[in-house]
């Protein structure tokens, strides 16, 4: 492959002009050999254009992760897909890491994630030098070759970082040598403060957090090792960053190498006190380390951390997530007494001077609200900002303190109580003191001193802020609501008023912000307050008008789930709205689909989505409204036809329950014609979206059978989603749903003339079940289609079976289905799929001309329908006590009390309370009744179960009087036969026998009379009469 060549191509995808035929030369070229490794060669050259060696990663990149595991054929085909050729791949790998070293930042960024993918499919078999190599590069001297490596070294334990312990051998093996090597560079590296210096100290650190964040491998790290780890953490992060550091521009901080350096160090022995260094918080491996961790470095790495707090609390300049991580650490030392004693003295200070700092409104919260309203709302309800953010971890924080030790809560709240009181306080500080005491809501509201105060709190505080005009404090106001919305309120105008406060904020106020909190305090008093909903009812319709335009403005996601709850708590009102709320919804959601940044922005996707679910919650909540529900089935088509039409995959299972919901008890023509659409969208996205297609299938076939059969190119297309998925390898779970379908279909159309697709359906499961089967339910699942093939009708099942040959086999396959139904009697679950085997077994021990196959397992029939029964009756014992189960006692009122002393530790208290559950739960074992034989699988509803079909209903067919009366007319019509199929039974198998068929009677008889009463009006009692059975009767003596 000429190198020249592929410069010049490279470089034509850089100019708009030329990109078009730059591209097409390259996808005519990848496939050749030696394409890839030349790639790699003009990426490392120095000769080569800067734009063209990037161009070339990028390339490289992309073809590494699309092209190098061998692969399979699709199903069905014979021609393997390209892969790079092996050659190629041995160059690349034996250059990679070399290259990687030599690679200037932006190239070497995109050889790191080849490398990633090499290591996953090649390591170690196939890539054994790369270990050899590593050790070589880290054992140099020559330091410019260490961040190349070290980044090497990161991908390899990046690879691993999630892996079971099982699987993290290779990562073990090679740690051995590395581990050591990379704690000596750090230590060589710690005296030196320049950029380079600090930038491999900060990747070492990077590597040693993939390697224990998971799974603290102990092999690796002893108490020696680790003491000298946590030596380096330490010194990371007390060591102070260069005062010039200072000269750069506050915003561009975070990102200063030093700063990072610390933030990782401090990630580390965060993450290293939660997930393992917490007595009785931790699993059994780890216990020794924990208490070695409290013991020996909790309190000095506590002791840093304090100062960096106190170099914050000066007004020192620390970097946000070194905050963030630092607050992290301490709150893990609260539950535990030696870091709390050490704690303890300092925590008044910080809670006033650093957390009640951090949780007040700042210079930079006012200059979003001033210039980027709808950006400060996306930031505040951003759950990512959250995770990152220091004013979190200072709530979480104070959080916890005030809730596990009892000194904390009432000097906090005395703090804020004094902010309050004070007339020409800074209102900032009046915002951070409603902060502070809204994120201690519900432990306030637990206790007793507290509880009754928090009223007159809102009343005298709270509701007069509504009025201020500072929009922040307004916002506060609405959240600090909100915080108390489960208050039980003893003055019914303080809750009117809140409510009335709130819903004129929504509608009224100018400021964006103010309007999101009021509505998500609005829909929480809602919620929480009876009283509440009954204030808000009559304008209902303003308020749900107001709310559809600020979602619409800020396409703020946490406001359609308040739009999809009040629906919920409105049902009758917003009927009356539906369709003008519904358009409204769906111009939205075209303005979003539609925007040019959709694509980039996740929250774009997330909002989207809780407006189709929205649509959803009024489709359901007017589904007894005909004439609403025609109305809106317009609306939602467009919204279908737009994302099916920008084939947006991701809101498919959205649009698809929409079509679902607009089905369930009329199908109009315009639904009707989807059915062609989504068949289109199937050959597509083919078995991706099968399972979420069924409901809406299910409906096509039940709810309008007529139409259903009407067109037989309506059963086509189902039949035809059917044998795809069955014969190409959409996994078992689609399959399962695909033979569901099937049954459904023969279930629904008995009677209804569909005798030429039966076979088919049947001939397409059984040659399934010649395949490899894992899971017992999708052979039940395609049993079950023969059976309902059976209870269709008989002699066309038996004929089908006769006729069916497999893989060149002379034999029909009727002995073959026989024997495996007869086998996996045990694996039908649930009602339906226990009571369709018992029809078909009732059918198949009557059938006038048994093949064979039924003479060959008679002893096992009538057994196997015993412990069928068996089934059921455990089933509905199981959801008979369910609904009986005593209703849940309300919570005791009393307090909550969770404090700890200051010299006790929460771990102990916690770890006996797992003992002390652990003896419980196996000291019981013994009283259990010998019901083990039944696993809980076995009594729950199977997953395709709610899927009904016409036997499930009410007057559908009854398996109890179908199996008495096919073994009485067995019984009068073939003693001989009738013999061979009760010879076998023991005593308490007749005994069962006889209280089946008694309770088929009493059935039969309570059914009876339920009709005469529907038909006439009388009701009367009836008995009942027991069938009796001659069990001794020889063949031929009745």
């Amino acid at each position: 492959m000429d190198p020249n060549r592929i410069v010049q191509a490279l470089k034509g995808t850089i100019d708009p002009k030329l990109r078009l035929a730059a591209e097409n030369e390259l996808n005519q070229s990848y496939k050749i050999i030696n394409f890839a490794p030349s790639l790699l060669r003009i990426i490392i050259s120095d000769q080569v254009e800067f734009p063209v060696r990037q161009a070339a990663a990028i390339y490289l990149k992309n073809m590494v992760t699309q092209y190098w595991p061998d692969r399979e054929p699709p199903a069905g085909e014979v021609v393997f897909p390209f892969n790079i050729h092996e050659n190629d791949r041995q160059q690349i790998r034996d250059n990679i890491v070399e290259s990687i070293i030599r690679s200037p930042d932006l190239v070497r960024a995109q050889l790191t994630m080849c490398l990633r993918v090499i290591i996953k499919h090649d390591f170690p078999g196939h890539f054994p030098k790369f270990i050899e190599k590593m050790a070589c590069f880290l054992l140099s001297a020559d330091s410019g070759n260490w961040l190349g490596t070290l980044l090497c070294l990161y991908q390899l334990v990046k690879t691993y970082e999630y892996k079971k312990a099982e699987e993290r051998e290779p990562l073990i093996a090679a740690m051995q040598i590395f581990l050591p090597r990379i704690q000596q560079q750090i230590i060589q590296l710690l005296p030196a403060s320049s950029h380079y210096s600090v930038l491999l100290q900060k990747q070492i650190l990077k590597i040693f957090y993939a390697l224990v964040q998971y799974a603290l491998p102990l092999q690796l790290v002893n108490n020696q090792t680790m003491t000298q780890w946590m030596e380096i953490f330490r010194t990371v992060i007390d060591r102070n960053v260069p005062a010039e550091t200072l000269q750069i521009d506050e915003d561009d901080r975070p990102d200063l190498v030093w700063w990072k350096c610390k933030k990782w160090a401090l990630r580390i022995v965060a993450r290293l006190f939660e997930r393992f260094g917490s007595p009785g918080n931790v699993t059994k491996e780890y216990f020794e380390f924990s208490e070695f961790f409290l013991k020996t470095y909790a309190v000095g790495i506590q002791q840093v951390l304090l100062k960096i707090l106190e170099q914050y609390r000066q007004k020192e300049y620390v970097a946000p997530r070194v905050l963030q991580q630092t607050l992290n650490y301490l709150n893990q030392g609260v539950h535990h007494c030696l870091t709390w004693k050490q704690m303890k003295p300092h925590m008044q200070t910080l809670c006033e001077d650093v957390i009640f700092s951090l949780m007040c409104y700042k210079d930079e919260d006012e200059d979003l609200w001033q210039e980027d309203p709808y950006e400060y709302i996306r930031m505040k309800f951003d759950v990512f900002e959250d995770y990152a953010s220091p004013t979190t971890a200072a709530q979480i924080l104070l959080y916890t303190a005030a809730k596990k030790r009892k000194e904390v809560l009432p000097k906090m709240m005395a703090f804020c109580y004094q902010i309050l009181t004070e007339p020409n306080i800074d209102p900032r500080k009046k915002d951070g003191a409603l902060h502070v005491i809204g994120s201690l809501a519900d432990i306030l509201l637990k206790k007793s001193v507290f509880k009754d105060q928090m009223e007159l709190m809102l009343q005298n505080h709270v509701f007069p802020l509504f009025m201020s005009n500072l929009g922040y404090l307004r916002a506060r106001s609405c959240w600090t609501l909100h915080s108390f919305s489960t208050l039980k309120f003893h003055n019914e105008l303080n809750l009117r008023n809140a409510v009335e406060l709130t819903k004129k904020s929504l509608i009224d106020d100018k400021e964006m912000p103010v309007k999101v909190e009021a509505a998500i305090a609005l829909q929480s008093l809602i919620s929480h307050q009876e009283q509440a909903k009954e204030y808000v009812k009559p304008y209902i319709r303003p308020v749900m008008q107001e709310l559809l335009l600020v979602v619409r403005e800020t396409e703020n996601d946490d406001l359609t789930n308040v739009i999809q709850k009040l629906i919920c708590e409105y049902s009758q009102e917003v009927a009356t709205i539906a369709v003008e709320m519904t358009q409204h919804l769906a111009e939205i959601f075209g303005k979003v689909l539609n925007s040019e940044e959709y694509e980039e922005m996740e929250d774009k996707t997330v909002m989207a989505m809780g407006i189709l679910h929205t649509i959803d919650t009024i489709l359901t909540v007017v589904q007894d409204h005909k004439e609403i529900t025609q109305q809106l089935e317009s609306i939602c088509l467009q919204i279908i036809g737009l994302v099916l039409q920008k084939h947006v995959i991701e809101f498919y299972e959205e649009i698809l329950s929409l079509a679902y919901s607009l089905t369930c008890h009329l199908i109009s023509p315009q639904m009707w014609q989807l059915l062609g659409v989504l068949y289109e969208v199937f050959q597509q996205d083919c078995f991706e979206y099968f399972a979420d297609m069924m409901p809406l299938l299910h409906n096509y076939i039940t709810v309008d059978t007529d139409t259903l059969l009407s067109n037989c190119k309506n059963l086509e297309i189902i039949y035809t989603m059917c044998k795809k998925v069955l014969s190409g390898d959409a996994g078992e779970d689609a399959e399962c749903h695909a033979a569901k379908l099937l049954e459904i279909i023969i279930l629904q159309c008995k009677g209804r003339g569909i005798d030429e697709c039966v076979p088919l359906f049947v001939e397409a499961v059984l040659q399934r079940l010649t395949r490899g089967v894992k899971t017992s339910e999708l052979r039940t699942m395609c049993l079950q289609v023969a059976i309902a093939a059976l209870y269709y009708n008989p002699q066309l099942l038996m004929h089908t079976v006769e006729t069916l040959r497999f893989h060149d086999n002379p034999e029909p396959i009727t002995a073959q289905f026989i024997n495996q139904w007869m086998n996996d009697t045990d694996c039908f679950l649930g009602l339906h799929d226990r009571k369709v085997c018992i029809i078909g077994l009732s059918i198949l021990m009557g059938l006038p001309n048994r093949p064979p196959a039924v003479e060959a397992v008679a002893s096992q029939i009538v057994p196997s329908i015993l412990f069928l029964f068996l089934g059921l009756k455990q089933v509905c014992a199981a959801r008979h006590s369910e609904h009986e189960e005593h209703p849940r006692t309300e919570k005791n009122d009393a307090e909550d009390n969770e404090e700890i002393a200051s010299d006790e530790e929460e771990a102990n208290e916690v770890s006996q309370e797992m003992q002390e559950n652990h003896a419980s739960s196996s000291g019981g074992a013994g009283d259990e009744e010998d019901e083990d034989d039944w696993d809980d699988d076995g009594l729950e509803e199977t997953a395709l179960e709610g899927f009904g079909t016409l036997i499930d209903l009410e007057d559908g067919v009854d398996e109890f009087q179908f199996f008495a009366q096919a073994l009485l007319e067995v019984q009068s019509r073939d003693a001989a036969w009738y013999h061979v199929l009760t010879a076998p039974l023991s005593n308490d198998q007749k005994t069962q026998l006889q209280e089946i068929c008694a309770l088929a009677e009493q059935r039969r008889s309570s059914a009876e009379s339920k009709r005469i009463e529907q038909q006439t009006g009388f009701t009367f009692e009836n008995k009942g009469l027991v069938s009796a059975f001659n069990f001794a009767s020889a063949p031929g003596s009745n």
